[in-house]
């Protein structure tokens, strides 16, 4: 298996610190400061479980732009999320994924990130997406589990990330997954949940019949997301407005060669941080009963 995949750990650039100074307030002096007081917070914070290490809280801190409180309310919320989706998420493995990362090509990650530096995740949710094989509730664990590892990147926590979706071929099977249910799981985990920066989410080649699933998003989206999603039908120029064509699959009208990789190619990746994945499902609220068992004393 190529390292294409390994996600990149290590310090920011200077270039990318200067991006993070003048989109995210982060000096030397305010992230010190930052995370010294959302530790202080943390410590308060009595009923929550997370830990504390530097690296670790600047997951929260840089989407939040260095304000240590907006951070420790991320944190709760997350909990929260944990909290009401425990069915969904307790002890969630890449395992309990593994075919439908590999055996269906529903989910994927660009090798390469656009001209803002920015990761680009790939979700078919058309033709090529059959609900029998891979549930509209996998596919939410799928986005869960690319979450956990993103996180980990220093330039997508700075960056950010970008969501191309494809509904080509859709049909009223795909709809009938896409129910109100997973459209509240789905929107609320990304507008309370999510400790990444999503910079803009691309709708492409979308039929007629994708009224149909809009509608039932709608009433969940609020006014910041409302403003970063984008609709291109199969006009492909359009999105290229957003991603440099140099920087795009042939698939999307871009210059680099068609997509011949998929879940199976880089799914080994989220085994390499397999830590973080099992540390992330300790955290969350102390009163949680299947937690205890991580920090009784």
């Amino acid at each position: 298996m190529s390292n294409k995949f390994d996600i990149e750990t290590e310090p920011p650039s200077s270039e990318l610190l200067e991006v993070a100074r003048k989109e995210l307030r982060e000096t030397p002096e305010v992230r010190e400061a930052s995370i010294k007081e959302l530790r202080s917070l943390l410590k308060e914070a009595t009923d929550l479980h997370y830990k504390d290490d530097d690296d670790f809280l600047l997951i929260f801190l840089r989407p939040c732009h260095f304000y240590p409180e907006s951070a420790l309310k991320m944190m709760r919320r997350i909990a929260e999320f944990k909290k009401s989706y425990h069915n969904l998420l307790h002890n969630l493995k890449p395992e309990d994924e593994r075919v439908a990362f590999t055996e269906h090509n529903v989910v994927n990650v660009l090798t390469n990130r656009d001209q803002k530096g920015r990761r680009v995740l790939l979700v078919n949710c058309g033709a090529l997406w059959d609900p029998k094989a891979v549930s509209s509730e996998q596919l939410f664990r799928m986005f869960y589990l690319i979450h956990l590892i993103a996180q980990l990147e220093p330039a997508t926590q700075i960056n950010g990330a970008v969501v191309i979706m494809d509904f080509d071929g859709l049909s009223l099977k795909q709809v009938k997954a896409l129910s109100p249910s997973f459209s509240k799981l789905l929107l609320t985990f990304i507008q309370e949940a999510l400790p990444l920066r999503l910079k803009e989410v691309h709708i492409i080649k979308q039929p007629f019949i994708f009224k149909m699933v809009w509608a039932l998003f709608t009433p969940f989206i609020k006014e910041k997301l409302n403003k970063r999603i984008f609709f291109h039908g199969n006009d492909m120029r359009k999105i290229h407005r957003f991603i440099e064509p140099s920087l795009l699959p042939a698939n999307y009208g871009g210059e680099r060669p068609a997509m011949d990789y998929g879940g199976s190619d880089w799914y080994p990746c989220v085994f390499r941080h397999i830590d973080h994945v099992n540390d992330w499902n300790t955290f969350g609220f102390r009163d949680d009963p299947e937690l205890q068992k991580y920090f009784v004393a």
